[in-house]
């Protein structure tokens, strides 16, 4: 028997493949199904099943196609009231692999239709349990995202006692050894405080872990529900998109237009410019454009700041990036949104940014309208500038109209890559007011500063 483990550091995501034999079982794989072709191919073996804990709300899933394609059954909990062929696991229900046993377990608490899976090994000893999003290392998963998502719907409040009673019933009392492994890590917005490991053991988190701690099920529905992160737009899109399942990856991604250096794009089509920050100002860009740069966090930006409804173009600097956002887009199944992508030349444009002037800025702060766009939960744990406005990024383009001021405007974050991103909407939607971006310099206004 071997697990392998698939992270996806720019998603926060972990997905496994089980081998047994010449048979491997997935558990939650993203929707890029080569890398488990390729792992089952090196192993001389063949992908048999797919094990779905719950719909996931932060990226799509390529069970669909891997059943399409391969044969693969689909197996999740019959609750998830998915629209494709599956086998329904119950709690307690088991599945052969080879030579190892899988069995259902439910975990409600995430998500009202969560289960975990326990591997028990050749000689029936249990190996690790795959828990998905409702234990983490170091937490649990966030109970707020199906109160307006899903076949079943629920509020927070239920949902988080039923977490509680997941971590009593299900988790405690299993073996110290077994190992914990999560659909996510550290970065993913699907909790609050993971750890930067990617997989424990029960009996470590039974020590560590701040919800095993809590005795009292009313405390521990207060301490779950507070200072949770924001919800992405995407993220009750995506449910459904995995309750649906997803068109095959290669081939949506190959659908997606691309188009030629001097093709004009149509001016009530959003324009994504994944340029670096530098290059979008100083060499321009086209009217109205959102800088969310290539990089670890273009994903989980794309999806915060542009609506599943909302078409738009993809423009990059060269083939490479161009392929790799369209992949990205891809993976929150975004792909279809995408009305175009095409390289810009550096002059392409002749819209130039005003640079701030850092000097100025310092010895005269009052003069400047602040706003700062990093989550509230940051904003309220210290302040940069005291009399900053913070407008956390995903709800800029929403709330641009709450800034009325004849000052020039200042934005910021904390380490420069949701500003550049904020100064593309304010810039475009303020023409009237000079706007500066401080970017990587607000480093020097704190020690603890990150993006």
């Amino acid at each position: 028997m071997k697990v392998e483990q698939f992270y996806d550091k720019a998603l926060g995501h972990a997905s496994y493949a089980i081998l047994s034999k010449q048979s491997v079982a997935l558990v939650d794989p993203g929707r890029d199904p080569q890398p488990y072709i390729d792992f089952a191919e090196s192993h001389g073996a063949k992908i048999i099943a797919v094990f779905e804990t719950h719909p996931h709300a932060d990226f799509a899933s390529c069970h669909l196609e891997l059943h399409d394609k391969l044969g693969a059954k689909i197996y999740i909990n019959p609750r998830v009231g998915v629209s494709y062929l599956f086998e329904p696991m119950e709690d307690g229900d088991e599945v052969k692999i080879g030579e190892v046993t899988i069995r259902a377990l439910f975990t409600p608490g995430h998500s009202p239709d969560h289960n975990s899976y326990l591997l028990e090994d050749e000689t029936g000893k249990r190996h690790s349990v795959f828990t998905g999003d409702s234990l983490f290392v170091g937490d649990v998963g966030r109970p707020d995202l199906r109160e307006g998502a899903g076949h079943i719907q629920m509020e927070r409040e239920n949902l988080a006692k039923m977490m509680y009673q997941t971590l009593k019933q299900v988790f405690e009392p299993l073996e110290d050894g077994v190992l914990v492994y999560p659909a996510h890590g550290a970065g993913s917005l699907c909790g609050k405080q993971m750890n930067e490991e990617t997989f424990s053991t029960i009996g470590k988190e039974k020590k560590q872990n701040w919800a095993f701690q809590i005795t009292d099920e009313a405390l521990f529905v207060k301490s779950l529900l507070e200072d949770q992160p924001f919800i992405p737009k995407y993220f009750p899109y995506d449910v459904e998109v995995n309750r649906t399942g997803s068109a095959p990856y290669e081939e949506s991604v190959a659908a997606v237009p691309r188009l030629g250096k001097n093709a004009v794009l149509k001016p009530e089509i959003l324009v994504v410019d994944t340029r670096p920050q530098e290059v979008f100002k100083q060499s321009g860009h086209a009217d109205g454009a959102l800088n969310i740069m290539e990089g670890d966090k273009f994903e989980t930006w794309l999806g915060s700041i542009v609506g599943p409804e909302e078409q738009f173009y993809l423009v990059a600097k060269n083939e490479e990036e161009l392929e790799s956002v369209i992949r990205k887009t891809a993976k929150i199944g975004y792909e279809r949104n995408i009305a175009g992508a095409k390289v810009v030349a550096l002059d392409h444009f002749d819209n130039n940014g005003e640079m701030l002037d850092l000097e100025n800025f310092k010895n005269n702060r009052g003069n400047y309208f602040i706003v700062d766009t990093r989550n509230a939960s940051e904003f309220k744990s210290e302040k940069f500038f005291d009399h900053a406005v913070n407008i956390p990024l995903h709800e800029l383009r929403e709330k641009v109209h709450q800034i009325t001021t004849e000052k020039p405007i200042v934005v910021h974050c904390a380490g420069g890559y949701r500003s550049a991103a904020g100064y593309s909407i304010l810039s475009a939607d303020l023409p009237e007011n000079k706007v500066y971006d401080l970017s990587k310099a607000v480093e020097e206004f704190t020690e603890n500063a990150t993006v």
